[in-house]
């Protein structure tokens, strides 16, 4: 459930508001309301907290040996100090690199001049001798007027090096196109080189001092942990609401929300501390925090939810519990193979013994890998799955236990309709049997979402809206029946019991679009509602549209499970040849665990893709949901 929230606002005395945010720390039940702090503490510690990212980053690629001296205890003013020297370090070695990049560059451009100086250059035109470099390429330098006196230095892959002597600021007439003036470097060539060997020496210099500062990276780590604190205490404390007159009597205050259980402990406080409370619900347009609360069972979905950043507004649903039950369905059906499921049972089973041997808590993670591990087991088992191996190689006993219809071991045999015993239109396969189930999971998750919508709307017209919704998916499931799987067993003149079954379908979607139309828009005018529904005709229209794809999109939980099943096929078949050869025991096993391995990884990825999938976009899409919430954080002492 989502835990209701009141609005709180206080006051204090401004000269007591550091003290009162300090106890208020201590009570850690507010989640406070988004401030903008200000000021130079402020600064500072942002600053702080800044160069203690980045150093970090730095050192930590550092690999120091595997026996290094620990660092002696700093306080954190010389962990600031660090912090800056290592950034000081990064930044020269960062310029050094560019100067020899740059340097380097301008050594190619000149390699096939040799040695060039400047000075020589400078000495010959205070003598009277002026010349300059050029470049042309092999075929053109006949071209040149024999008025330009040149000197050829070499010819190296087709291109001329000369020097034009008498050369003035003006390129000589008739010089060909082709003549490339090369520019003069500002230094020499050898001195270009000895200060590339000078900056190689300073940043192996300033490696081994970043090497030796490598060690303090626990420490910074720990100071910038603290900083956090620092930083979101004097974000409040500076941004507080706070009146400016300069009495002694001056008022500051805070707003933000609390869990309706923790109110008293708040009240308490307050009391004792002589604030002054105010407390309400919140208003529409609030952003209130959310704080789910569920029992032990529903909760292991958290990891999940908390890797995904999912968060349910706090006026959306908490589907925690119908969450955590699809998606064992989904992930035991992508996984798909007992075997595999087996694997991770007893990981996880392991994990867990040995967490519980150090007395430490069982992380809700290695609970939810056992969760799904153990769907997977059950699934293989209904639909004898077991490492990709064919039914004829497992024990008769482990093929009895599965459910013949979804079966692989019965794959060959045609199934009926419960409903007949009449073979005139066809049987059911075992692959179609497997996309039944599928489509039926999508009938149950989003009736589900409409029967929710129905509850919260009960003493609303907008019922009717999530009922003819609701018909839609009911009338939709024999139409997807029909189209997916079988046309002429689920056809539209099916007699089941009596019933017309194929027309029912047709008048649940007719009727449930007609009252989805006329009120899934109410809000107190059943007018307004039909002509909200009108302005928006084409994506009405097109939700029926969207109810059939949203039924036929669970087909993928068959499809990727059929996907595993058949890589962990191909592993079997290409590792078959290498069976009972004691020579290529070894690869046959490398094969085994490499291809399964990579199978397992691939479901993984499957899982999080199509099973999350099926839960935040499909079901949640029914239930209105956007997930726009945000995660109740409350102002106090413990880790975030």
């Amino acid at each position: 459930m989502i835990v209701p929230m009141k609005k709180v606002s206080l006051v204090v005395l401004n000269k007591e508001r550091k003290e009162a945010l300090e106890k208020l720390k201590k009570v850690g039940v507010v989640h406070l309301e988004q401030v903008e702090g200000k000021g130079e503490q402020l600064a500072s510690y942002k600053e702080a907290y800044s160069n203690a990212v980045t150093a970090s980053s730095i050192l930590g690629e550092i690999k120091l040996p595997k026996k290094h001296a620990d660092a002696k205890r700093v306080s954190g003013d010389e962990v600031v100090s660090i912090s800056k020297k290592v950034l000081e370090l990064s930044e020269q070695k960062k310029k050094l690199l560019e100067e020899i990049t740059s340097d380097t560059t301008e050594l190619e451009r000149l390699s096939a001049w040799g040695e060039v100086t400047p000075a020589d250059f400078t000495y010959l035109r205070e003598k009277g001798i002026s010349l300059k470099m050029y470049e042309i390429p092999e075929d053109k330098y006949a071209l040149i007027d024999d008025t330009a006196k040149t000197v050829c230095v070499n010819r190296k892959k087709k291109i001329v090096r000369f020097l034009l002597t008498d050369a003035s600021d003006e390129r000589p007439q008739g010089f060909p196109a082709e003549a490339f003036e090369v520019p003069m470097p500002s230094d020499s060539t050898t001195a270009v080189k000895a200060r590339i060997d000078s900056d190689k020496e300073k940043i192996l210099g300033i490696d081994k001092e970043l090497e030796g500062l490598a060690v303090f990276v626990p420490q910074i780590s720990a100071f910038r942990k603290n900083l956090e604190s620092d930083i979101e205490f004097e974000t409040v404390y500076s941004g507080m609401g706070q009146e400016a007159d300069g009495k002694g009597s001056d008022l500051a205050w805070l707003t933000g929300f609390v869990p309706v259980d923790s109110l008293d402990t708040l009240k308490a406080a307050a009391s004792a501390n002589a604030w002054a409370i105010a407390y309400d619900d919140p208003a529409e347009e609030d952003e209130v925090p959310t704080k789910l609360r569920n029992n032990k069972l529903v909760s292991l979905i958290y990891p999940l939810t908390d890797f995904l950043g999912t968060v349910p507004g706090y006026h959306e649903y908490d589907i925690s519990g119908w969450f955590l039950l699809f998606f064992t369905i989904f992930f035991g059906m992508i996984f798909g193979d007992g075997g595999y499921g087996l694997l991770v049972t007893v990981v996880m089973i392991l994990m867990m013994i040995k967490t519980a041997s150090k007395k430490q808590k069982v992380p809700p993670m290695l609970k939810l890998g056992l969760l799904l591990g153990i769907a997977t087991v059950a699934w293989g088992t209904v639909t004898c799955t077991w490492f990709g191996l064919k039914p004829e190689q497992l024990p008769e006993w482990l093929v009895n236990l599965s459910v013949p219809p979804i079966s692989n071991a019965f794959a060959d045999i045609g199934w009926l309709p419960f409903w007949t015993d009449d073979t005139s239109k066809g049987t059911l396969t075992t692959a179609q049997n497997l996309q039944i189930f599928c489509f039926t999971l999508a009938f149950l998750q989003l009736s589900v979402a409409h029967f929710k919508g129905m509850a919260r709307y009960r003493t609303s017209l907008k019922f009717l809206g999530e009922l003819g919704s609701m018909l839609q998916i009911w009338g939709m499931y024999y139409v997807v029946l029909s189209m997916v799987v079988s046309s002429s067993i689920f056809s539209f003149d099916q007699i089941i019991y009596g019933v017309p079954i194929g027309t029912v379908s047709i008048v649940l979607v007719a009727f449930g679009f007609a009252l989805s139309f006329i009120f899934i828009n109410y809000d107190g005018s059943i007018v307004a509602s039909i002509m909200e529904s009108v302005k928006g005709i084409i994506s009405v229209l097109l939700g029926v549209v969207n109810v059939f794809s949203d039924i036929v999109s669970y087909i993928r939980l068959w499809a990727v499970g059929l996907a595993g099943a058949a890589i962990s096929n191909t592993v079997n078949e290409m590792a078959g040849p290498l069976v009972g050869h004691a020579v290529l025991f070894l690869a046959l096993v490398i094969l085994l665990v490499f291809g399964h391995g990579l199978n397992m990884v691939l479901n993984l990825l499957s899982v999080i893709v199509h099973g999350v999938r099926l839960n935040t976009l499909e079901f949640s899409n029914h239930l209105g949901m956007s997930w726009s919430g945000f995660k109740y954080c409350p102002f106090s002492e413990a880790e975030k």
